[in-house]
């Protein structure tokens, strides 16, 4: 099999957002893009909770499907276009998480400024409208948004994380989960959604972030 440290690596991560509650059997994509420029995405209409290295689609960076015999996810034009504005990042976790989609669902903003650990991971959590599913359009939105953010909510459809590495990326996504999860039981509890750090808190954070 080609590339299959890399594929393994993918099928990893994809059974893990499964286990973690972070998607379903049949939802989400990840993809990784090597030094080489081959990209490697998760294919269509495969079981995520047990998918195998072999289910890992392999583009070379001509964007050629090297192993023709698997459907690629319909998201793939997504990741392709967000490489293509974000040449930093080596991986994209596309995902369904509960917390994070109902914020997407309401259209609602999620606080990153509850915890340091939030702050830090995340940044600011980018919002990004709604366009049908698998289409150029949500590609081309997508990207553009994700220009200069790491993690994302989907109107009406999911969440997206962005990282250097597969680790990174997944990272996000459960931390993006967390962060949340925290608002919810805050809004839940009749609580200021505004608590939090203060700006000169957020601002070391965001330094610390930058150095």
């Amino acid at each position: 099999m080609i590339f299959r440290k890399e594929r393994k690596e993918v099928a990893k991560i994809m059974r893990r957002l499964y286990k973690r509650g972070l998607t379903t059997a049949s939802g989400g994509n990840v993809s990784f893009k090597n030094k080489e420029g081959y990209i490697f995405i998760t294919a269509s209409q495969t079981d995520k909770a047990c998918i195998k290295p072999e289910e890992i689609i392999v583009f070379d960076n001509k964007l050629n499907n090297l192993t023709p015999d698997l459907k690629p996810s319909m998201e793939y034009n997504m990741h392709f276009m967000i490489y293509e504005g974000r040449p930093d990042i080596s991986a994209v976790v596309h995902s369904h998480p509960l917390f994070a989609s109902t914020f997407a669902v309401l259209g609602m903003k999620i606080n990153t400024t509850l915890t340091g650990e939030a702050r830090y991971i995340l940044g600011e959590i980018e919002e990004i409208d709604y366009s049908l599913m698998g289409t150029t359009t949500l590609a081309e939105i997508c990207a553009c948004k994700m220009k200069n953010a790491d993690a994302g909510i989907m109107k009406n459809h999911g969440a997206i994380t962005l990282g250097s590495s597969l680790f990174e990326a997944y990272d996000r996504m459960e931390v993006l989960e967390l962060t949340a999860n925290i608002n919810y039981n805050i809004l839940t509890l009749n609580k200021e959604i505004s608590v939090g750090l203060n700006s000169i808190e957020v601002s070391e954070i965001d330094k610390l972030k930058n150095k």
